[in-house]
């Protein structure tokens, strides 16, 4: 049972777990440090809070963490960065931080960091002198143009997409030379020019210090395709470089890479980066859930997949239903917590490397602008541990049950991703198994088959509010394994499903 009291770290290097052993194919848990757990009561989240709470991320049964980012940045998001080898100090320190990794190492759960590339802050050290003129040492560690230039090729703007809403892609300085910068996220975050090799070996050195120094066992990487947004060619060579640099001092280092677009698209950068967010699976599970209806998700899943191995056979599929740049499912599903329970299901059962977002497994809600899908973490009722930076405007106190509340219900939001993540975790069918298709006739049924060496299961989802009569297809599968619907039962020649329900059957 989990202690819900305060944010105060706790010292556990005897009750610990042994590595679990599915790793990088296991769950990992996305984590917004600054809306998860406050310690100290100034209303930011911070490193301490997150360290007294890895009891609770070792019970939810994930065996990794995603921090966004935690290095020094002006901005709330910390998506643009001053500093690459020091952390945010409203985080706490970086021996706070190296104690949180440590804890969680003891407990068998890994920990990747955000390393935001692309650009840095406008604030950073090398932009501001950069900013000087153009005979500045630092000058080159980003991309410019002359103002005419960038009229002549007709890019000053841009069209909005789905990964910026910026428009505007050349910004100015008071340095009277007549040139811009590119910054493709807006004027605050300058992009870096990784054709200069003095920049390419900075940023190695930074990677391999996380690595080394620091211990951390990979990297999320944001805005991977925009390395060189003119020239996909040179953007899939550059994470090849950059994964080698990487492994030459860990050489199990996880990468996992943001490539907002579709699987045509995202393929090439496979070879740099083994890991790719799935956005599209992310979409059809929404969407399935929305309609309560069979969108041929099996199918389409594995044609990208097939797709995928074609070009890097051992890639590792990141799959995932929202992120920090996305409105939560919750609020993507109307608040229908039955609906927002499916879309578990089939992310659990689906193959993938699952990610699961920090709330999600509470039910909590968040519409875009983007601080509003990044609220705080509701751990009590009486509010202890639960950052205060923002006022909540989607996870309020009659609307989502605290973490503490939900622990006592069984059938609460949280009580079903513990079930459904501990399930996956302990069989490597649904973990490494192969995916295919089965028909039971019905667009309100989602069902297949998983295979892995010579064991098979048969996952049947009712993804409608409808009861279902079926013909039985169950064959030799006849031991239940899993169950979220409250009956299954089978007469004269049929199967019947209650709403919303899975069933998972072993031969």
């Amino acid at each position: 049972m989990i202690a819900f009291g305060a944010c105060t770290p706790k010292k556990n290097a005897d009750n610990t777990q042994s590595q679990k052993g599915t790793w990088p194919n296991a769950v990992t848990y996305e984590i917004f440090v600054q809306s998860f757990c406050d310690s100290d009561g100034n209303g930011i989240g911070d490193f301490k809070g997150l360290t007294s709470k890895l009891p609770y991320i070792e019970e939810l049964g994930v065996e990794a963490i995603w921090l966004m980012p935690i290095m020094p940045s002006p901005s709330y998001h910390k998506y643009d960065v001053t500093n690459y080898k020091a952390v945010h100090p409203d985080y706490g320190s970086l021996e706070d931080f190296r104690e949180m990794l440590d804890e969680a190492h003891k407990r068998g759960v890994k920990v990747v960091v955000d390393f935001i590339i692309n650009h840095t802050s406008k604030n950073h050290h090398w932009f501001k002198e950069a900013s000087k003129g153009k005979d500045n040492p630092y000058r080159d560690y980003y991309v410019w143009k002359s103002l005419e230039e960038i009229k002549k090729q007709g890019n000053l703007t841009k069209e909005s997409q789905a990964d910026s809403d910026n428009k505007v892609q050349w910004y100015e300085v008071e340095d009277n030379s007549n040139q811009r910068y590119y910054g493709y996220f807006g004027s605050n975050m300058p992009d870096l020019n990784f054709d200069n090799p003095k920049v390419r070996k900075a940023i190695f050195e930074i990677g391999q210090y996380w690595l080394k120094d620091i211990g951390v066992d990979g990297f999320r990487l944001d805005a991977a395709k925009h390395i060189f947004d003119e020239s996909p060619e040179k953007s899939h060579a550059f994470w090849v470089e950059f994964r080698k640099a990487m492994e030459s001092v860990k050489p199990d280092v996880y990468l996992v890479g943001e490539v907002w677009a579709d699987a045509k698209t995202v393929a090439p950068y496979l070879e740099g980066l083994p890991s790719l967010f799935n956005f599209d699976m992310g979409y059809a599970i929404t969407d399935v859930c929305r309609n309560g209806a069979d969108n041929g998700i099996v199918e389409k899943y594995k044609n990208i997949h097939d797709f995928y191995v074609s070009v890097t056979p051992d890639f590792i599929d990141a799959t995932f239903i929202t992120n920090h740049d996305q409105e939560r499912i919750m609020s993507a599903l109307n608040n229908d917590i039955s609906k927002a329970k499916m879309a578990a299901n089939l992310l659990m059962t689906f193959p993938g490397a699952p990610y699961v977002y920090y709330g999600e497994e509470i039910g909590m809600r968040g519409k875009k602008p983007d601080e509003y899908i990044r609220e705080p973490f509701p751990w009590q009722k009486d509010g202890k541990g639960t950052p205060k930076w923002i006022k909540p405007k989607y996870t309020l106190s009659n609307t989502v049950a605290p973490a503490s509340e939900q622990e006592s219900d069984k059938n609460s939001m949280l009580n079903h991703y513990r079930a459904l993540i501990h399930t996956r975790s302990k069989n490597k069918v649904l973990t490494f198994g192969e995916i295919k298709p089965v028909d039971f006739g019905s667009k309100e049924v989602v069902s297949f088959y998983r295979m892995h060496d010579s064991d098979t299961l048969m996952v049947i989802h009712n993804v409608s509010a409808n009861e279902l009569k079926l013909s039985n297809n169950l064959g030799e599968f006849k031991r239940q394994v899993f169950s979220t619907g409250k009956s299954i039962s089978v007469e004269n020649g049929d199967i019947q499903l209650s709403p919303y329900s899975t069933w998972i059957f072993s031969k």
